[in-house]
């Protein structure tokens, strides 16, 4: 592999649009204001001012709030509070890899519905609820989603809102991109369209501050969330005060509304470039520009193996995500590409390698 590797593999930003000064001093105002309070356990529910802090950005009571470990673990505790073993969940088709492993770990009955450039395919979701398959909950990444970069429109929204009042099923909102856009208008969330309860929303710090602050947070119902809470309590007695509070200074200074700017005015000069060195070293590719995030899915002609193309490109010091790793069956033709690790002047060089790397496959020799 060469030793100057370029990887669109993980979808965190890369250190130049990172808020560093920043964050060192919310750090010293979090010691300096509540050191009592940042240094302690605490409780599970979070570190009360940022619990508060969320709460009032979604307009809803505290009692609606839990703020965690980063959101792959609000995602477990809920999983582990709602879903068991043969339980009914619907994904999305492709979704997060970890998502599936999360449930499949805990024996659930995955149900994979597909994925449109609109968002999840609402009637199809429809039709096998109609069919008898009512799921315990349908996990949603609605803005810019993790692999496809895709975005949920509002129509299928209302739509998805209407089916789970009926059926009585959760939708579960994971939206951590939500704020990471650069191009068209912003859509309401479901949270704040639902009517009927039916809506349990999560989200992250750590694709607008940084990923290694590792705070999370779910809303919902306040039955649910102290049922979750009591989860948290056994698991970790509280999370950590310390990341938690830094955010919580971070946020109430504005610093926050700055770092969100940097970002996206980064991530779409990125697009933008990616888009344009795919269209003259990779022709083949097809993909959906997306509107925020960090994520483009690319499809490549039926027949091309990601496995091959992954070593290959590793050999040529570029690296991304097999599609397959995203889907219960499929995706072999398939990669995603996180865009926002990879600085600017990186990125034609990157599609370069992996142009490179696809037209190799073509030009090797058939097994005998």
């Amino acid at each position: 592999m060469a030793s100057d590797t370029i990887s669109f593999a993980r979808g965190a930003p890369s250190l130049d649009i990172v808020d560093v000064e920043g964050l060192r001093d919310a750090a010293t105002r979090a010691f300096t204001n509540d050191p009592g309070g940042a240094t302690a356990y605490g409780t599970s529910i979070g570190y009360v001012p940022l619990r508060r802090w969320i709460a009032e950005q979604h307009g809803v009571d505290e009692a609606q709030v839990l703020v965690t470990n980063g959101s792959m673990q609000a995602d477990a505790f809920l999983f582990a509070t709602v879903v068991s073993a043969g339980d009914a969940v619907v994904v999305e088709k492709p979704t997060y890899d970890r998502t599936l492993l999360n449930l499949r770990g805990l024996g659930a009955d995955v149900r994979a519905v597909h994925l449109q450039t609109d968002g999840i395919d609402v009637d199809a979701l429809a039709e096998l609820v109609e069919s008898g398959t009512v799921p315990k909950l349908a996990h949603v990444i609605p803005n810019f989603q993790n692999p496809a970069g895709y975005t949920l429109s509002q129509d299928k929204r209302g739509a998805l809102l209407a089916l789970a009042a009926r059926k009585d099923f959760l939708i579960f909102e994971d939206d951590p991109y939500r704020h990471i856009r650069f191009k068209g208008e912003d859509l309401p969330t479901m949270l704040e369209q639902d009517a009927s309860g039916t809506v349990v929303y999560a989200s992250s710090f750590s694709k607008t501050v940084c990923p290694g602050i590792r705070v999370g947070y779910l809303v919902g119902p306040a039955d649910l969330i102290a049922r979750i809470a009591k989860l948290a309590t056994n698991t970790y007695i509280s999370p950590n005060m310390v990341a938690q509070s830094i955010v919580y200074e971070f946020c109430v200074s504005g610093a926050i509304d700055g770092a969100i700017a940097t970002v996206k005015s980064a991530l779409a000069e990125r697009v933008a470039t990616l888009d344009a060195a795919l269209a003259e070293h990779l022709p083949e590719a097809r993909y959906t520009l997306p509107e925020g995030g960090y994520f483009m899915w690319l499809e490549l002609p039926e027949g091309t193996d990601v496995d091959a193309l992954l070593a290959a490109a590793n050999e040529r010091g570029v690296q991304f995500v097999k599609g397959t790793d995203f889907l219960l069956e499929g995706g072999e033709n398939a990669l995603r590409l996180a865009y926002s690790g990879v600085t600017n002047d990186r990125i034609d060089e990157g599609v370069r390698r992996l142009a490179d790397a696809y037209r190799s496959l073509a030009a090797a020799p058939a097994p005998a």
